[in-house]
């Protein structure tokens, strides 16, 4: 685990898990070896921060590229907290740009980190689950690993969306971790992938009760029906 992920889950971790009391279920289910990839839905920022709390191993998270080439002092420290979190490279830019972020992940899975996708792709508008996309399946079919899926609650409520930081409410919080879906041997094909991100956002629903629409979220400048 890199040096500073450890001091950040030995203090902010230890504030969150003290400090807010999620709820915890399912946690046997996250492998103490190997690497995996977290699909959870997605409701706040605060999804990630909670989540790494109650994980005890090293969670490898996703961060814009700006933060690996800024400049000058503040470019210079973000570098440092990227590389010393452990953190993945995303490109925003689209197209084969994009792709780099997958490619990033593929050897962090094989060398037994775990990683968290959203297969919804944003969160989520209006609290309800959307859609997946097939990312999350491409991810773990090319890395060879398990797609544990995870329900969270509450954390919408605890920092909605626009709020930068979460308000201190106790026992509101909710991580569920389902069953591992193993996909060794599985086809990368567009039908099978379509098919595993769809068994994939199945259980997620069933961890959170959440309404299922089986259409893509909207961006967050349009409305939802």
């Amino acid at each position: 685990m890199p040096l500073l992920y450890s001091f950040g889950k030995l203090t902010l971790g230890k504030v969150l898990m003290a400090g807010w009391q999620p709820h915890v279920e399912g946690i046997e289910h996250v492998p103490l070896t190997g690497g995996a990839i977290f699909a959870s839905n997605h409701l706040s920022v605060a999804d990630e921060l909670f989540l790494a709390a109650v994980v005890d191993r090293h969670l490898a998270f996703w961060a814009k590229a700006d933060y690996f080439t800024g400049t000058g002092v503040k470019g210079f420290l973000f570098r440092q907290v990227m590389a010393g979190v452990g953190a993945i490279r995303v490109e925003r830019a689209g197209g084969r740009a994009a792709l780099t972020a997958f490619d990033a992940a593929i050897p962090a899975l094989r060398g037994g980190d775990l990683v968290a996708v959203y297969p919804e792709g944003t969160r989520s508008p209006d609290g309800r689950l959307y859609r997946g996309r097939t990312g999350v399946a491409r991810l773990a079919v090319a890395a060879g690993v398990p797609i544990i899926p995870v329900g969270v609650q509450g954390t919408e409520k605890v920092q909605p969306i626009g709020q930068l930081y979460p308000s201190p409410m106790r026992d509101v919080i909710s991580i569920k971790f389902g069953k591992p879906i193993e996909t060794t041997g599985r086809s990368d094909d567009r039908h099978s992938l379509r098919e595993l991100t769809d068994q994939v956002m199945t259980d997620i629903q069933r961890l959170t009760g959440q309404e299922y629409i089986p259409r893509y979220a909207p961006k967050r400048e349009e409305k939802s029906s």
